[in-house]
């Protein structure tokens, strides 16, 4: 089954420095997998420390985050094989369905 891999994250990581770089700051606070298909699914609420989550999908998606989103073929398409990381409110979800 398709599925949407979510990461959920609280922080960037850090040079020696202490200068701010532009990865991720591991380990995260949590990891979800959502199975998709040609409905809407959701996640589970994100943790309320999460800042921005990394998604990788293995199958073409529209996504979608609120409150309680409903993903459609018109929101925000990854393609299969892509992953994006995105800025989120702690406590929101994300919402996947099938894409083309």
């Amino acid at each position: 089954m398709a599925k949407i891999y979510i990461t959920e994250l609280a922080n960037k990581g850090a040079a020696e420095s202490g200068a701010g770089i532009e990865v991720a700051a591991v380990p995260p606070l949590a990891e979800q997998t959502v199975s998709v298909a040609g409905a809407s699914a959701q996640s589970a609420a994100f943790n309320a420390s999460t800042r921005f989550v990394r998604i990788a999908t293995d199958t073409p998606v529209n996504l979608a985050f609120g409150a309680n989103p409903t993903a459609t073929v018109s929101t925000l398409y990854m393609p299969s094989g892509s992953v994006e990381y995105f800025a989120v409110t702690g406590g929101a979800k994300v919402a996947a369905i099938q894409g083309t």
